[in-house]
C-alpha cells in the first residue's frame, strides 16, 4: 500500500502542476485499491514486477517520457522503458531494493535514484555507493523525505467536521492494505487497541479496516481510508498518533507529533529503531494492550508529549511532493524525442 499511496501522491500532484500530463498506472487487480484509482490504468493478475512482457507492451504502447519504478521492477523492464526513450526514476523504500538500485547495470539505466526516506532513516550512502556514483556520475540521487499531502483551510478541515479541538484526541492509524508474513491480524490489534482508548475516556480516531467488529454504538469515530489531506489534518491536530514503521510514521513526526510506532512488517524494526534513537518516536511491540499503556502513560506525562513533538518538528523533514516535482521538471527538459 505504501508504494500506492507515494505513487499516487506524486501523480495528483503531476496532474495539478501540469493538467495536461496523461498519466498511466499499472497495478495488480488483487490489490484493494486498485479499482477506486482515479488514474487510467493496466491490471494484471498480480505484482507488475511478475509481468514483464505485459510491462513492456505497456511502455511500447504507452510511449512514456517518464517511468517511475516504485520499489519494484526488473531489469527487463527498466531495458523496455530504456528502448522506448523514457526518462527512469527508480524508488527505493527498502535495503535489498536500494541495493538494486545500486547495481552497475541498473545504475547506467535510471535517471534518477529517489530514496523514499530521510536520511537518518535510511542512512547515509556508503562508500561502495558514493564510488559508484563518483565514476558513473549518474544516477541523480535525492532523498524524498516524506510524502505528505497538505490540508486545505482549516474552516473546511475534517477536524473542524468532526468537531474536534487540538490536542484532544488520539489518532490511530495501522496502515498498510494488506496483512504482512506474522502480522495478519494488525489492523485488528490496532483497532482493539482504539476501542480500549475511547472506552477509557480517550476521544479516538480510527483510520483503517475495522473488519467485522460492531461498532454500534460505540464512540470510536473510524474511517476505512481518507485522503491524504484530510488524514495530515488529523495528524497535526492529535495529541499522539498510533501507527505502524511505515511512510504514516514518517508523516506523523512530519507534522510535529508525539508517535508510538508499532512494526507490522519486518522491515519496520530497524526503521522504527531509528526514529527511537533520534528521541522521536516510542516503539511498541504488536499487542493491544501494550498499545494502550504506551499511550495512556504518554497521554499522562505531558511534558514527555511535548518533548516528542518538539523534537519531530526540529526534524523539519523535506516535502517529498516538491522533492519530486522539481526532479521531474529537469527531466522533462532532457526527455529523447
Amino acid at each position: 500500500m505504501g508504494e500506492y499511496a507515494r505513487s499516487l501522491a506524486i501523480a495528483q500532484a503531476v496532474r495539478r502542476q501540469w493538467p495536461q500530463a496523461g498519466i498511466h498506472f499499472m497495478l495488480s487487480r488483487q490489490a484493494p485499491y486498485a479499482a477506486a484509482t482515479p488514474f487510467p490504468a493496466t491490471l494484471l493478475d498480480s505484482s507488475p514486477t511478475f509481468h514483464s512482457a505485459a510491462v513492456a507492451e505497456s511502455i511500447q504502447t504507452f510511449k512514456p517520457h517518464i517511468v517511475i519504478f516504485d520499489n519494484a521492477g526488473r531489469s527487463a523492464q527498466l531495458r523496455a522503458a530504456y528502448r522506448a526513450g523514457a526518462r527512469i526514476i527508480f524508488i527505493s523504500s527498502r535495503a535489498r531494493q536500494r541495493r538494486k538500485a545500486f547495481r552497475w547495470r541498473w545504475m547506467r539505466l535510471i535517471d534518477e535514484h529517489w530514496i523514499a526516506y530521510p536520511q537518518f532513516i535510511a542512512g547515509r550512502l556508503n562508500f561502495l555507493e558514493r564510488f559508484k556514483l563518483d565514476w558513473l556520475r549518474r544516477p541523480a540521487l535525492r532523498y524524498l523525505d516524506v510524502i505528505l499531502s497538505r490540508a486545505g483551510s482549516a474552516e473546511d478541515s475534517i477536524t473542524a467536521r468532526l468537531g474536534l479541538g487540538l490536542e484532544t484526541y488520539v489518532l490511530v492509524v495501522p496502515g498498510g492494505g494488506t496483512g504482512h508474513p506474522g502480522a495478519g491480524d494488525a489492523a485488528a490489534t490496532f483497532l482493539a487497541a482504539a476501542i480500549t482508548l475511547v472506552d477509557a475516556g480517550t476521544p479516538t480516531v480510527f483510520v483503517g479496516p475495522t473488519g467485522t467488529a460492531d461498532l454500534a454504538g460505540s464512540r470510536l469515530r473510524s474511517f476505512l481510508a481518507l485522503p491524504q489531506g484530510d488524514l495530515a489534518q488529523l495528524m497535526s491536530g492529535a495529541q499522539a498518533v498510533v501507527t505502524n514503521g511505515g511512510s504514516t510514521l514518517l508523516q506523523a513526526i512530519a507534522c510535529g507529533r508525539a508517535c508510538i510506532a508499532v512494526p507490522i512488517a519486518q522491515d519496520q524494526h530497524r526503521r522504527i529503531q531509528r526514529c527511537v534513537d533520534a528521541d522521536v518516536a516510542i516503539a511498541v511491540k504488536l499487542d493491544a494492550a501494550c498499545i494502550v499503556q504506551a499511550a495512556t502513560a504518554l497521554l499522562s506525562d505531558e511534558s514527555a508529549r511535548l518533548a516528542l513533538a518538539r523534537r519531530a518538528s526540529a526534524l523539519q523533514l523535506a516535502d517529498g511532493i516538491e522533492v519530486a516535482l522539481s526532479a521531474l521538471t529537469r527531466l522533462m527538459k532532457t526527455v529523447r524525442a
